[in-house]
């Protein structure tokens, strides 16, 4: 199989390094263009209430591809691993399931055991988590010159089974656009029947008919740890049940990029980068742990500008994390839409040009430029010309973190917010909104 671009075109020369060093930039690995920088001016919807003011990235993609044979190894490789997880013989780590919402299904329970089975974790962690993850294929409607229709093949991505009565957990930038979507669960096709999508938070849910296929354990985000073993699984290119192995190099990692309208934000928070690596196609495939738990939705890539298309992988790609992603596919199952916390105001970051222009007693966080009529941060008090600098637990020192901070917290939700006013610091708590009902 062959991967084939939104907007196909003719196959590009060979492309050869560069001597000089490419400026990277963030791309989704299904798109054969890079996004649009966002333009933020005016007042904001909730998706863009902080108007992003610092450099961002020129585009985005996403994730993961490797080779199921180069786990394997030789005897002195699956030492080397066993002796780096801690799984020499006699050690015997099992599974502690974690429970999904209460909307999922029982997920495998299958246990992780490579000393028993003569395999390396790697190894048997592909063998648990291939099953649930599967490939996602976009197709649009054609009509001839005679009034025929029929579909063609425009892109290709990932999915990941969370329930076993047949929902997909997936990126809505894999299925946007889709006339007919087509699953590949094992060896069988089937249409899938998309029941929501989430542009603000790039999350979307297929459905496909039957009961009994293989659900994907959940584990956990929030106790990530930078260095530990994940595995990313896939459809690079196509090519199905691919996967590839890494660490978690980073946590906490924020983006933004504007879609195919002005309001259409797609806001990326607290973001899990690894360095495994990624190919088109991977878009919505399953980050899991060394017990085989999904930990996160493979989204983004960072890509050299100089390379063909999303090709080009510098190594560094991103996952929406799994806390965060289930309680949005939950949304999306229940009522096919879901909402967002929203408190009202745009933010510009503070460094030390804006300090300096202001007057600011500080060279870093949020500076308060609007605050909608209204809007939960006027009724709590928050005031033009604030610096936020801490929301909850979450330090803020530019925009990226006020959406991140405010992302961590639901609707309802009392949340306390450190300003500055008039070099005095304050907290003023803020009862978190509704995007649904925002005024």
């Amino acid at each position: 199989m062959s991967y084939e671009p939104m907007n196909p075109s003719p196959p590009p020369p060979p492309w050869y390094p560069s001597s000089e060093p490419a400026e990277p930039r963030l791309e989704w690995a299904d798109s054969s263009e890079p996004l649009p920088v966002c333009d933020y001016t005016g007042e904001s919807d909730v998706a863009c209430e902080e108007p992003a003011r610092q450099k961002r990235w020129s585009g985005v993609a996403v994730v993961i591809a490797a080779s199921v044979g180069a786990l394997t190894g030789g005897l002195l490789v699956a030492a080397a691993a066993a002796w780096a997880f801690g799984m020499m013989p006699g050690a015997r780590p099992v599974v502690s399931p974690i429970t999904q919402a209460a909307t999922q299904s029982a997920a495998q329970k299958i246990s992780i055991t490579p000393s028993a089975q003569n395999l390396d974790v790697a190894a048997a962690v592909a063998k648990k988590v291939v099953p649930s993850v599967v490939s996602v294929t976009i197709q649009q409607a054609v009509v001839d010159f005679n009034g025929n229709q029929s579909f063609r093949k425009v892109g290709t991505g990932s999915g990941v089974i969370i329930r076993s009565d047949g929902y997909i957990l997936t990126n809505n930038h894999v299925v946007e656009g889709a006339d007919k979507i087509m699953v590949t669960v094992g060896l069988e096709d089937k249409v899938a029947k998309l029941v929501g999508i989430d542009r603000t938070t790039d999350l979307a849910v297929l459905k496909v008919d039957g009961t009994g296929y293989p659900a994907i354990e959940a584990g956990s985000s929030k106790d990530l740890q930078v260095g530990q073993f994940v595995m990313a699984v896939g459809s690079p290119f196509g090519l199905e049940k691919t996967v590839t192995s890494g660490i978690v190099s980073a946590l906490q990692r924020s983006e933004q990029a504007q879609g195919q309208t002005a309001n259409d934000i797609t806001t990326y928070t607290n973001l899990i980068q690894t360095d495994a690596a990624i190919n088109p196609g991977n878009s919505g495939g399953a980050l899991v742990d060394d017990q085989g738990l999904l930990v996160g939705l493979n989204s983004l890539i960072q890509s050299p500008s100089g390379g063909v298309g999303a090709a080009q992988s510098a190594g560094i790609g991103f996952a929406i994390p799994v806390d965060f992603a289930i309680d949005i596919a939950n949304q999306l199952i229940t009522s096919g839409k879901a909402t967002h916390a929203y408190v009202g105001l745009s933010t510009e970051t503070v460094d030390e040009n804006l300090a300096t222009q202001y007057g600011l007693p500080m060279k870093s966080g949020a500076l308060v430029r609007f605050v909608s009529p209204g809007a939960p941060a006027e009724a709590a008090g928050i005031k033009l010309g604030d610096v936020i600098v801490k929301i909850g637990d979450t330090r803020v020192s530019s925009v990226a973190d006020v959406f991140a901070g405010i992302r961590e917290h639901k609707v309802a939700e009392v949340v306390p917010f450190e300003v500055v006013r008039s070099g005095q610091t304050m907290t003023v708590n803020v009862t978190l909104g509704s995007d649904s009902i925002k005024q």
